[in-house]
C-alpha cells in the first residue's frame, strides 16, 4: 500500500525538532526500509515552505508538530491537514490534503500502547478534527505533542512519538475487512470518534466538527473524496452537532448523495 515514508518537521518547532532528534537512534534501520525524515525552514503547515520534489518521491508524509491550546494540556495528538472554511496556516478554503483512514487509525492504536507501554500517564492522547494546512497531493496525517514549550520539549513524549512513528510504519499492514468512515460532528478534540477509532473495526480519515456550522454539501464531499480509500459511511456525533435542523440538514445532504450515515451512539464501541 505504502512504501516509502517521509517524516516533516521544521527546524523552528521545537517539538517538532525534538521528534526528528529521537528518530536518529533509528536512521541505519530507516535507510534500509525506505523511510526517511526532513528537517524544513518555516512553519510545516505552509506547502510553499516544503519541497514537492522530494514529496513526490514518497507515498505517505507524516508531520511532526506541536500543538497549541489555550488550555494548556499536556496532549499526544492525531489529525488530517485540510481547512473547510477559514484557512489556519496554509492551504486553501475548503481544500482538504488525502487521508489514509486505515493508516490514521494505526497509527492511533499504536500511539496508545506505547503511552501506556512507556507510561507517560500525564498526557491525554487524542485525535484533532481536520483543521490546517499544508494542502499536499499525497496521503499524510500530523502527529503532535501539546501544549506549551514544556511539552514539546519533553524528552520522554518526544521518544513516545518517535517510537510510534517507527513502529506504526514497520507493522501497517492494510486490513481489508475494516470499515472507513469520515466523522461529522462534536468538538474539536472528537471524544465520540476517539473511541470509535480506538475500540471498533471502523477506520475514520477526516472529521468535519460541529463548529464548522453550517455544514456544507461541499465539506461532506470533499472529505470522501480526500479519503485515500473508499468509504463505506459517514458518522454523525448526534449530540455533538447541534439542533435537530443542523442535523437534518447534514443528513438531506447525506441521503442526496447517497452516503449511507450511522449515529456515534449505534457504533459498538
Amino acid at each position: 500500500m505504502f512504501k516509502n515514508y517521509l517524516i516533516i518537521a521544521s527546524k523552528s518547532d521545537k517539538a517538532g525538532h525534538n521528534i526528528v532528534t529521537e528518530l536518529f537512534q533509528y536512521i541505519d534501520e530507516f535507510k534500509s526500509k525506505n523511510i526517511d525524515f526532513h528537517l524544513i525552514e518555516g512553519s510545516i503547515l505552509n506547502e510553499r515552505n516544503l519541497d514537492n520534489h522530494k514529496i513526490s518521491k514518497y507515498d505517505f508524509i507524516i508531520f511532526a508538530s506541536k500543538h497549541k491550546s489555550e488550555k494548556a494540556e499536556k496532549t499526544l495528538s492525531i489529525h488530517a491537514p485540510g481547512n473547510f472554511r477559514q484557512v489556519w496556516g496554509g492551504g486553501e478554503a475548503g481544500k482538504l490534503s488525502v487521508s489514509s483512514a486505515l493508516f490514521n487509525k494505526h497509527l492511533f492504536e499504536v500511539l496508545n500502547e506505547n503511552v501506556a507501554k512507556h507510561e507517560l500517564k500525564n498526557y491525554n492522547v487524542t485525535l484533532e478534527v481536520t483543521h490546517h494546512g499544508p494542502l499536499i497531493n499525497k496521503p499524510c496525517v500530523f502527529i503532535e505533542i501539546g501544549s506549551t514549550e514544556a511539552e514539546w520539549r519533553d524528552r520522554r513524549a518526544g521518544f513516545v512519538i518517535a517510537k510510534t512513528i517507527k513502529d506504526a510504519i514497520e507493522t501497517f499492514k492494510p486490513n481489508k475487512y475494516r470499515e472507513v468512515a469520515i466523522g461529522i460532528g462534536g468538538p474539536h478534540y472528537a471524544p465520540s470518534f476517539n473511541k470509535i477509532q480506538l475500540n471498533s473495526n471502523i477506520a475514520l480519515s477526516h472529521i468535519i466538527p460541529s463548529y464548522m456550522q453550517p455544514i456544507e454539501e461541499n465539506m461532506i464531499k470533499e472529505s470522501i473524496e480526500k479519503t485515500f480509500e473508499e468509504v463505506d459511511f459517514a458518522i454523525i456525533d448526534w449530540k455533538g452537532l447541534g439542533k435537530s435542523e443542523q442535523r437534518d440538514k447534514v443528513i438531506e445532504i447525506l441521503e442526496k448523495n447517497y452516503i449511507q450515515w450511522k449515529k456515534t451512539s449505534n457504533i459498538r464501541k
